[in-house]
């Protein structure tokens, strides 16, 4: 499987996401969000992905603009927080934080109050072209099947927890089945599989970092993968992923990792935090 940083999956709309970016969740907004997305575009990161709940738009925003590359080269990611009441009217809000005109992705974060009701006002979203693309996060198959019937607009994408330790088989074959791409948030599990005995294992033989293991088994699931960092040293290292290939005992090993029995959950029903 060739991949390199530039990369993409063709979404269902037309539009190509990249198949690494960086994430920005729990980035403080300011300076080490800042930071971090000019450090990642620098790197040549061109996926950067936030959300109005993580409270950094503003940030992500005056980095992209103040980073030289041009927006059209940036593929640009925010999320719907679902306690609001209008998420075509949030958008807008987004893009004002953000000091951009349009949004290459607009997801619902999560599918609190049900996977239907916002719908309506993310597809008011394309019809006034304030995204090109609309998509979920955290949804089940079910929820998915759900949303499918009375959608107009298919959702292209659904962002969610994804690495070796949460292989949710299940829900990327249900979401492949409906043309939707599946992209992988925390695929570090926020540092804590960094340490695993297996993990650490095939990064010392194939002479990688943990980290880069880790993304790399997501990126060859065919997933877009987008871990979270502040630090300039990881960012640069998260990149390195496109030199080597996991072989088929590693790719196994990693796979025999999973503690959710290759669900098509989202979400384990304790770590549902609106419910």
């Amino acid at each position: 499987m060739t991949l390199t940083l530039t990369s993409t999956r063709t979404l269902s709309n037309g539009t190509e996401l990249p198949v690494f970016g960086l994430g920005v969740w729990q980035a403080r907004d300011g300076a080490e969000t800042e930071r971090a997305v000019a450090w990642a575009l620098e790197a040549g990161y061109r996926l950067i992905d936030t959300a109005q709940a993580y409270q950094n738009e503003t940030s992500v925003g005056k980095a992209i603009r103040e980073s030289g590359v041009p927006r059209e080269e940036i593929f640009l990611t925010t999320k719907f927080y679902p306690g609001g009441k209008d998420a075509r009217v949030e958008a807008e809000k987004s893009l004002e934080r953000l000091g951009t005109d349009y949004l290459d992705l607009y997801l619902i974060h999560w599918p609190q109050g049900g996977p239907t009701w916002a719908w309506p006002a993310m597809e008011a979203a394309v019809d006034a072209r304030l995204t090109k693309g609309i998509g979920i996060s955290n949804f089940s198959a079910t929820e998915l099947a759900e949303l499918g019937k009375i959608a107009r607009i298919q959702p292209v994408a659904n962002q969610v927890q994804f690495s070796p330790f949460e292989y949710r088989a299940g829900l990327v074959d249900a979401c492949e089945a409906a043309g939707v791409v599946v992209q992988a948030y925390s695929p570090l599990g926020t540092g804590k599989h960094l340490d695993d005995p297996e993990v650490t294992r095939i990064a010392e033989a194939t002479g990688h970092t943990p980290a880069q293991v880790l993304i790399r088994w997501g990126l060859q699931k065919g997933l877009s993968v987008i871990p979270k960092s502040v630090h300039q040293d990881r960012i640069v290292a998260n990149a390195g992923v496109f030199d080597f290939e996991l072989d088929d005992a590693a790719m196994a090993a990693l796979d025999g990792l999973d503690t959710t029995g290759r669900t098509d959950e989202a979400l384990s029903q304790s770590g549902k935090w609106w419910s």
